[in-house]
C-alpha cells in the first residue's frame, strides 16, 4: 500500500509511519518541519514532504508528490494536531482559530485531496485522529475539545459522503499518550497523576499502541469499518 501520514516528524505520526512501513507500505511523511520529516523518512525509507495542513497549495501539492512517486494513494492517516491548555475566559482568538485551523481544517484538506486521488483510482482508507476529548471536556480545553469534536463529526460525514467510492473514514481516540505534545502535561507530577487518575491502565499509551489501531483502520482488514470511532483511551471513557 500507498500511505500518506501527516504530523510524521513526531508522536503518533511518527509512530504511525513506522507501523506502516514495517508492514510493507510505501510511506509519505508529512510534516511542517522539514528536518522532522526527513528524519522520519529516513528511518522508514519514506518519502519526505514538507507541508502545513492548514495550507491548501501545500496540501494539493502533498498528495501529488505521493501520485507523481508512486502512482496512487491507498491510505491516509492525518496525524498533524496542536495542543493548547488554557482557561477559556483567557484563550486568545487567535490561537482557539489555529487550533481548529490544524485540527479540523487540516483533517478535511488532507482527506479531501487524497479522496480525490482514491475516488478516481476505485477506494482508499482514511484515518484521522480524534481524541478522548472528541466526546469529554476537561478544564482548560475549550480550543482542543472542540477541534476534536469536530474531528469526530467531520470523519461521520466524509464516511457518509465517500462510502459509494469505497473509501472508508474512521476516527481514532486516542486518551493520554506519552508524546512530545503532552510532554509539559505528563511532566508536571500533579497533572499528569490527575489525568492518569482517570485511566483504568493507569499509564500513558505509547504512540505505537495509537499507530498500531491507526495502521489496522488503513488496511484492507478493516474494509467494512466505516465512519467508526474508536478509542484507544486505556479504558478512560469506560468510566463515563
Amino acid at each position: 500500500m500507498i500511505s500518506l501520514v501527516t504530523g510524521a516528524g513526531s508522536g503518533i505520526g511518527a509512530a504511525t509511519a513506522q507501523v506502516l512501513a514495517a508492514r510493507g507500505d510505501r510511506v509519505v511523511c508529512v510534516d511542517r518541519d522539514e528536518a522532522a520529516a526527513r528524519e522520519t523518512a529516513t528511518g522508514v525509507g519514506g518519502l519526505p514532504v514538507t507541508a502545513d495542513v492548514t495550507d491548501p497549495a501545500a496540501v494539493e501539492a502533498a498528495v501529488e508528490a505521493t501520485v507523481r512517486a508512486f502512482g496512487r494513494v491507498d491510505a491516509v492517516a492525518c496525524c498533524a494536531g496542536v495542543e493548547v491548555n488554557e482557561a477559556a475566559q483567557r484563550l486568545d482568538p487567535r490561537v482557539f482559530d489555529r487550533v481548529l485551523a490544524v485540527n479540523v481544517t487540516g483533517s478535511f484538506l488532507v482527506a479531501a485531496a487524497a479522496a480525490r486521488r482514491m475516488i478516481a483510482q476505485g477506494g482508499g482508507r482514511v484515518v484521522l485522529v480524534g481524541s478522548a476529548n472528541s466526546v469529554v471536556a476537561l478544564p482548560g480545553q475549550a480550543a482542543y475539545a472542540v477541534s476534536k469534536g469536530g474531528v469526530l463529526m467531520l470523519g461521520r460525514a466524509l464516511a457518509v459522503d465517500w462510502a459509494p467510492y469505497g473509501i472508508t473514514v474512521n476516527v481514532v481516540g486516542p486518551g493520554v499518550t506519552d508524546t512530545p505534545m503532552s510532554a509539559g502535561s505528563l511532566g508536571d507530577p500533579e497533572r499528569r497523576a490527575r489525568l492518569l487518575d482517570g485511566v483504568p491502565l493507569g499509564r500513558p499509551a505509547r504512540p505505537a499502541e495509537i499507530a498500531e489501531v491507526i495502521a489496522f483502520l488503513a488496511s484492507p482488514a478493516a474494509s467494512y469499518v466505516t465512519g467508526a470511532f474508536l478509542p484507544v483511551d486505556g479504558g478512560w471513557l469506560a468510566r463515563g
